[in-house]
């Protein structure tokens, strides 16, 4: 038996000779993050495209390659690839599992073999939902929410649906165990939870929210399957049950998922800022408390999705109020980082572009989120492109905007290569450009009345669609030469150090990149804050192979 942390080979079964299986059974958390990313980024390209094919259909009033029907189940397929198999799992699956161990000085996470198993459960449910692609009556069209009592009445394959979020969610929980006891036990000796980098902050509050807000969707969805099979009455009022019964439990779960989405990528965006600002982040503190205010806040806020749904003026108040007091910490961490860049020596490499860029896409998510909180606003503007365009904000131009500067900030120390640093700044030109004029068109036409989920419309909001499918192709160009860039950065970009940032936090310092398999040579002892700059250098420096301070 090894003394090392793992196996001799690092899997979970046996000892498999080919590389190809020892990738499929590893333990080790940077395979499985990386395993993680190529399944998630193959779904992102299948839902992109899917949207794109709705944004063909929607180029000019009347029907053209779709009928009502198959736009329906076009944005299912759409909303339920992103929501549920990349943007909620996305950023801790990826950059939990393959960064946060070596943040916190770890070997691994705590439980290695359920990581494995908790992979292959996420691959079960993607499985099944594309099963439901071929199986029945075809993809479900009630929408990402299942919505009853339509997803009752239906007759789509949306209980293959229903099964395959569960499988999912049953997986987010059980990542989210392992991250919290990973956090609490594994820390290096003297790191402190105030000495925490804050991307871990972020993935320490996504994992309460994992743990506690997702099995009231599981069990929402099993009240859901056991209606559609035996009628038992929850959902369906024919039948004596309640439909906003429904909305309730869906979104007691999904308002706090929002979060579950953000908070981690606030955490790369307080990594990114003050690395290339080159100064200590401002209000280190405040960022890290904010993150476990919104995400104890965001259950308290879900009844804003149901203004229109039938509820008391009380309770349209009361659920108002709190949802403003929610931009507080929110606006905290704004404040933090526009402090953080104020007189540093900011270096506009790729990851600090990407991030900049974000804070202009989400402010404005932000900003328009707001106005909907309003009640007397959100009943004009519930169900219109105006909030689809919210969202997109919100959720596309904040967290995977940041998973793509967590993609570039990270790629040195995971592949040991680096990319084009010009040709990546043009594929971020194109992103944003793209990004924006696809979206902010939508702004315009929900106010005036365009409402979402249509497959037709009426003449004069024809310019809005044209100008988002202009704005779509840019996108869709410039994520094709991103993913381009990166995949010629890791093939025959050059070698490069294991600090090209000169950043400050434990993941970059270790003896090589990509890192061994046990991390770090020796565990580290932390006796420094994490974001420590002087005269625009990192004051903490480190001997690799033996961890012990030169500073």
């Amino acid at each position: 038996m090894s003394k090392t942390y793992f196996d001799e080979t690092h899997c979970a079964i046996g000892h498999p000779k080919s590389t190809f299986m020892q990738w499929m059974l590893t333990i080790d958390h940077k395979r499985i993050g990386i395993m993680y990313a190529a399944v998630m980024f193959v779904f992102f390209f299948v839902a992109v495209f899917t949207a794109f094919a709705m944004r063909l259909e929607l180029f000019a009033p009347g029907g053209q390659y779709m009928d009502g029907n198959t736009f329906n189940q076009a944005f299912t397929l759409h909303g339920v690839i992103m929501i549920f198999l990349f943007i909620i799992p996305g950023i801790p699956a990826i950059f939990g599992n393959i960064v946060m161990p070596l943040m916190i000085g770890a070997k691994d996470v705590s439980f290695p073999r359920l990581n494995w198993f908790t992979f292959w459960l996420y691959i079960a449910g993607c499985c099944i939902a594309l099963a439901s692609l071929f199986i029945g009556e075809g993809v479900a069209d009630t929408g990402w929410t299942f919505y009853a009592p339509y997803s009752m009445n239906t007759g789509t394959n949306v209980i293959m649906a229903l099964v395959a979020a569960f499988v999912l969610g049953f997986a987010s929980i059980l990542t989210g165990l392992n991250f919290l006891v990973t956090i609490h036990r594994l820390r290096a000796p003297g790191m402190t939870f105030f000495k925490m980098p804050l991307f871990v902050w972020g993935i320490y509050a996504t994992a309460w929210i994992q743990l506690l807000a997702t099995p009231v969707v599981g069990i929402t969805l099993v009240l859901a399957i056991l209606e559609k099979y035996f009628g038992i009455g929850i959902f369906d009022p024919a039948k004596g049950g309640d439909p906003v019964l429904f909305q309730h439990l869906f979104w007691i779960y999904s308002h706090p998922a929002v979060y579950l989405m953000i908070l981690p990528a606030f955490g790369i965006m307080s990594e990114i800022i003050p690395t290339f600002s080159r100064k200590e982040v401002f209000g280190y503190r405040t960022i890290a408390l904010s993150s476990a205010s919104i995400a104890g806040i965001g259950y308290l806020v879900w009844g804003h999705h149901l203004y229109t749904s039938g509820m008391s003026d009380i309770a349209k108040t009361v659920f108002s109020f709190l949802t403003f007091f929610v931009a507080i910490p929110t606006g905290v961490k704004f404040y933090d980082w526009v402090a953080t860049m104020y007189q540093g020596k900011i270096v506009l490499s790729t990851p600090m572009i990407w991030a900049l860029g974000t804070i202009i896409t989400f402010a404005i998510g932000g900003i328009t989120g707001v106005t909907i909180t309003m009640i007397g606003m959100d009943v004009h503007l519930q169900d219109t492109y105006y909030t689809v365009a919210h969202f997109h904000y919100a959720i596309l131009g904040g967290v995977v905007f940041l998973l793509f500067a967590g993609m570039h900030y990270w790629f040195p120390l995971v592949t040991g290569k680096m990319y084009n640093e010009t040709k990546a700044k043009i594929a971020f030109y194109l992103n944003f450009i793209g990004f924006n004029l696809l979206w902010f068109p939508m702004f315009i036409a929900g106010y005036y009345g365009m409402p979402r989920r249509y497959f037709d419309y009426l003449p004069e909001f024809e310019i809005y669609h044209q100008l988002s499918f202009y704005g779509a192709v840019i996108f869709i160009a410039g994520l094709i030469y991103m993913f381009w860039v990166l995949f010629k950065g890791w093939t025959k970009g050059e070698a490069t150090t294991p600090n090209p940032w000169n950043a400050t936090t434990l993941e970059w310092h270790l003896p090589s990149s990509p890192p061994p398999l046990e991390n770090h040579s020796k565990v580290p002892y932390v006796d420094f804050d994490p974001y420590e700059y002087k005269h625009g250098e990192p004051v903490v420096k480190f001997n690799y192979e033996t961890m012990q301070r030169i500073d």
